[in-house]
C-alpha cells in the first residue's frame, strides 16, 4: 500500500529499551494526538 508514496523521507526517529514501549509510542503515532504531532514536525 505504501510503495506508490516512495521515496521515503525520515522525519522522526525515538529509541526504546523495550520493544513494548516502541509499540505503545507508535500505537500513539498512529492517534489523533500522535497526527497532529507529527505535522508539527517541520519536513
Amino acid at each position: 500500500w505504501t510503495a506508490r508514496y516512495r521515496p521515503w523521507k525520515l522525519i522522526y526517529t525515538k529509541i526504546f529499551d523495550s520493544k513494548k514501549e516502541a509499540l505503545e509510542h507508535e500505537k500513539w503515532l498512529k492517534s489523533g494526538v500522535g497526527r497532529d504531532f507529527i505535522k508539527s514536525i517541520p519536513h
